[in-house]
């Protein structure tokens, strides 16, 4: 990997943070949703899909480039778009119909859809290929019956990207067919989850006799296991958990510098050298992302490499969240009033992160796949 980065990509960083100085990316108060006018403000400068082709909205850009927005964004404070551009969007590139991208791609580029992913169900979460949602062929149509769970955003999104299976005598890894579902399809109710921080970013999502166009299928029928297995290894290899990671780290060191008094009166000493041990490791994970994008950049999608940079990075935040909560003693655990460590955001990111190492393939499968596709060695 080539660890430095051009003129072009500084030119390009000193552009994104001037712009986003200019604007104030705004968060509504108990949500999990971004500022819906900041976020088109960046589409309409093709920000949002940097490396996509020119031809389906993006800019062209590599996928440095791209992760050097993502940086500058989220160091911001802005909240950075998911599922249509991280993960439909690359996936259709792979595995979908050039009606399809032309379709669905400008429209996720420009800001205008809102995606969500329907892979996991109740009883098929870390083990996907045992998902039971139905999808029967009816003519030109597929008619699906189910359940999905863990649904990001699905109460905002206007499609769903979704596997269901066909074909229930094949092998479980067999049989599956990813769809493009339109949210609005008659038969689909969203059912929100509330987290442990009080936060309602999750939902379940049930299908009754929903009426799909065989169309909308992404890839080949009986075998959307392996476009999912594409659409996994790119909703793995962000640098976005890096990033909050980084995030929590820097909102807990700056406020022990400015208020110093506040400070447990504890070993001090050793709570520097954690913090110092915790820096490291954010700045490792960086690289760990950073290699992912390089190698995006050459013409790969990286496999065992976005696993280690999602569980490395996953778990890292973890360990940040739990020093900040556990370092201000019991002002750690209030989420409100006057003596809550960092106005609550302490206890809420201590919260918030217990899904870091179970969303998008738990720490469990990471290592399996590192092991298996990245050492080669034996299942």
């Amino acid at each position: 990997m080539d660890f430095r980065f051009s003129g072009a990509d500084d030119a390009f960083r000193a552009e994104v943070r001037g712009v986003l100085e200019a604007y104030a990316p705004q968060r509504t108060e108990g949500t999990d949703e971004g500022e819906t006018g900041f976020e088109k403000a960046l589409a309409t400068r093709g920000w949002l899909t940097a490396a996509w082709p020119k031809a389906y909205g993006g800019l062209g850009l590599t996928q440095i480039e791209q992760l050097i927005f993502k940086e500058e964004l989220m160091r911001a404070g802005g909240t950075f778009p998911g599922t249509g551009v991280n993960l439909v969007g690359p996936t259709l590139m792979v595995h979908g119909t050039e009606t399809q991208r032309r379709e669905h791609l400008p429209k996720i580029a420009a800001g205008s859809v809102a995606w969500c992913q329907g892979f996991s169900e109740p009883g098929a979460g870390s083990d996907l290929a045992s998902l039971q949602a139905r999808a029967v062929r009816d003519g030109d149509e597929f008619v699906v019956n189910g359940q999905k769970i863990w649904t990001s955003r699905a109460h905002r999104a206007d499609w769903i990207l979704l596997l269901a299976r066909t074909d229930p005598a094949a092998p479980k890894h067999r049989g599956i067919t990813m769809f493009l579902v339109d949210m609005q399809t008659p038969g689909i109710r969203v059912r929100p989850i509330r987290q442990l921080t009080g936060v309602a970013g999750f939902n379940e999502v049930f299908f009754d006799d929903v009426r799909v166009p065989s169309a909308n299928i992404v890839g080949e029928q009986d075998r959307g296991w392996y476009a999912a297995a594409t659409t996994l290894d790119f909703e793995r290899s962000g640098i976005e958990r890096n990033l909050i990671a980084e995030g929590d780290w820097n909102r807990i060191f700056a406020f022990v510098r400015a208020e110093p008094g506040s400070w447990p009166p504890r070993d001090r000493s050793g709570l520097r050298q954690r913090f110092a041990e915790l820096r490291i490791e954010v700045e490792a994970g960086r690289w760990l992302a950073r290699r992912v994008a390089w190698l995006q950049m050459k013409g790969t999608v990286p496999n065992a490499e976005a696993s280690m940079s999602k569980g490395f990075n996953s778990e890292v935040g973890q360990r940040v969240s739990e020093f900040g909560v556990n370092a201000f003693g019991l002002a750690g655990q209030l989420s409100s009033g006057p003596w809550a460590a960092l106005d609550g955001q302490a206890a809420f990111r201590y919260l918030d992160a217990r899904r870091l190492t179970v969303a998008q393939g738990t720490a469990e499968i990471q290592r399996n796949i590192i092991a298996t596709r990245g050492l080669g060695l034996p299942r």
